[in-house]
């Protein structure tokens, strides 16, 4: 099939489902920018901060995008890229976009509670503690897969004859690895986070202490990206990936506490750039590279391989695509940092829902990258190899796949756009693993006030909660590869979803308002992500002796299945209510 269709058509599908769905749920809230919205009332200049819209959906879009939207459909494609299409458009649409929208505005109008407090609200005590013992297991397992990925990454290497390289060239700095010449790919990505990382205080103080004007601050952080890649190049970083898990899991540590505006929000917003500039590429490449005449190389059928290397393509396709159609992750970044930085009720829909659907264009155009720029053998060599101690790397990939798509579509060298490819994907995953660190960390807080009556001191304590996540995490990474672990975080992410969809659902109900269109995607969700847990834990983790990841599983189900029966005695509680109302009326 033509690269361009399916971009055109997608982006046509969002337009409309922008214009005309986000309205009517807008509407059904009561979308009004004169109540005062948390970041305008409870102000801390902390966390509680109300944020231009540009700024917000920079640090929002990062948080929720980070690689998740690229690692999963990447992995996904085995099973053909149609499936995955179709999932990404209409899943973003009509379940992805929902819960984003729906949840961000329940936490608005809840004073910037999580949705763990949300649950609270709707479900009580039991609930909540359901709720956020199951979003624990969720982030810790969404941070050990991003953990271990970020470290195989990060010294990525690639072969130059991929990059249409000779081997005298001087562009990329090389190393021998097995008696072939390969370009230091990750090395470049190391550096290039490395200094945006290090610039984010600054250009944090410029925008809030000194309030310089947010294109000016737009500008600085463009220059900053485009310095960052210029240093990699010169000078690549090239550190073994256990050494990368240590670093990074400091930096988490470190990021977990410190107010958002000196680190999270600046390098999100820094990042977003490159992460904006790579959507617009890859589209723009993708659009051009149909009108030549470019076609896919992977199939877009392929069912029979995607089953035996992932699992029957229901439930698989739905949990491995976590993030570039539906993620629960979603909704505790909407309740955990963007609700208490909207400064008017009318910026959800730009933010959530918006965000949602340009995430469901950045799958796509991941699909079509890896789809059409690399041979459908060495995508699979790459992300499912057969050599033994070969890790699979779905970043280099992607990365592969943009450089080859950029030069069929607009003539770029493949060794730049391999490079703009894993740029894109570095700077966004370390963005979810301080953001959900720091969202664990939060929750973890929480837990303890449900346990003890009165918490130990020790236990209120940011470093004692912040390191208690960074452990946990480092742990379950390094016993545990990549594609171990993505399959019960695809699970645990896309039952959160359904969870919070839920309980979205009770408060939509408690105020006597219309919730069929969360019901319905919450209920689909919930069978698909039970199923899954169910054959992971038969299938794969008792057979296989990981006591580790079955005992998570069981958790998982048994913490979710807590939450429906909640919710299903709540709604009934609610339901007789209002029949008691109308035969008293």
């Amino acid at each position: 099939m033509n690269a361009a269709v399916l971009l055109i058509i997608a982006a046509v599908l969002f337009f409309l489902a922008y214009r005309f769905y986000a309205r009517f749920i807008a509407k059904l809230f009561g979308e009004n920018d004169q109540n005062p919205t948390p970041a305008v009332a409870m102000k801390d200049d902390v966390d509680y901060v109300p944020t231009k819209p540009i700024v917000l959906f920079g640090h929002h879009f990062a948080s929720i995008a980070g690689g998740g939207p690229i690692i999963g459909p990447t992995v996904a494609l085995l099973f053909g890229f149609f499936p995955v299409w179709l999932w990404a458009v209409l899943g973003s649409i009509f379940i992805g976009g929902v819960h984003d929208m729906t949840v961000l505005f329940a936490s608005v109008r809840e004073k910037g509670k999580s949705i763990s407090n949300i649950a609270k609200t709707t479900l009580g005590n039991t609930g909540f503690f359901l709720f956020i013992s199951f979003t624990i297991l969720l982030l810790l397992l969404l941070t050990s897969a991003f953990l271990g990925l970020t470290a195989t990454a990060l010294t990525s290497m690639l072969s130059l004859d991929v990059l249409k390289l000779a081997p005298d060239q001087t562009i990329v700095k090389t190393i021998v690895d097995g008696g072939v010449v390969k370009a230091q790919i990750g090395g470049i990505a190391s550096m290039s986070v490395i200094v945006i990382t290090c610039f984010a205080p600054v250009l944090g103080y410029l925008v809030y202490k000194r309030e310089i004007n947010v294109y000016l601050a737009s500008g600085l952080a463009i220059l900053v990206c485009i310095f960052s890649v210029i240093v990699g190049m010169n000078y690549p970083v090239t550190l073994n990936p256990t050494t990368w898990m240590i670093i990074l899991s400091f930096y988490t540590f470190l990021a977990a506490g410190i107010p958002v505006w000196i680190i999270l929000q600046p390098r999100d917003f820094t990042n977003s750039f490159l992460l904006y500039s790579g959507i617009a590429a890859l589209f723009i490449a993708g659009i051009v590279a149909g009108f030549k005449g470019v076609t896919f190389s992977a199939p877009a059928l392929n069912i029979a391989e995607g089953g035996s290397k992932l699992g029957p393509i229901w439930p698989f396709l739905f949990i491995t695509v976590a993030c570039g159609a539906i993620s629960g992750f979603h909704s505790l970044v909407a309740g955990g940092t963007s609700s208490k930085q909207i400064s008017k009720e009318s910026d959800v829909k730009k933010i959530a829902f918006g965000g949602m659907l340009l995430e469901g264009l950045l799958a796509i155009g991941v699909v079509v990258a890896v789809g059409c720029g690399i041979a459908f053998a060495d995508y699979t060599n790459i992300v499912f190899p057969t050599i033994a101690g070969a890790k699979s790397n779905p970043i280099l990939a992607f990365a592969a796949g943009a450089g080859g798509l950029l030069d069929k579509g607009l003539g770029i060298s493949p060794v730049y756009g391999t490079i703009f490819g894993i740029l894109l994907v570095e700077g966004f995953v370390v963005t979810t693993l301080d953001t959900a660190v720091r969202l664990n960390r939060y929750l973890f807080e929480e837990l303890w006030q449900v346990i003890f009556k009165n918490v130990p001191k020790i236990m209120k304590s940011y470093l004692f909660n912040a390191l208690l996540c960074v452990v946990l995490m480092f742990i379950l990474a390094y016993y545990n590869a990549f594609l171990v672990i993505w399959p019960i975080f695809g699970s645990a992410n896309q039952l959160l979803a359904s969870l919070a969809l839920i309980a979205v659902s009770v408060w939509l109900v408690k105020r006597k308002k219309t919730a069929w269109f969360t019901i319905l995607p919450a209920v689909f969700m919930m069978i698909t992500t039970l199923y899954s847990l169910v054959v992971l834990l038969i299938e794969k983790y008792i057979p296989k002796q990981n006591i580790m990841l079955s005992v998570v599983d069981v958790l998982l189900i048994i913490l979710s299945i807590g939450v429906i029966v909640l919710a299903y005695k709540k709604w009934k509680e609610l339901r007789k209510g209002a029949q008691t109302t109308g035969s008293v009326a």
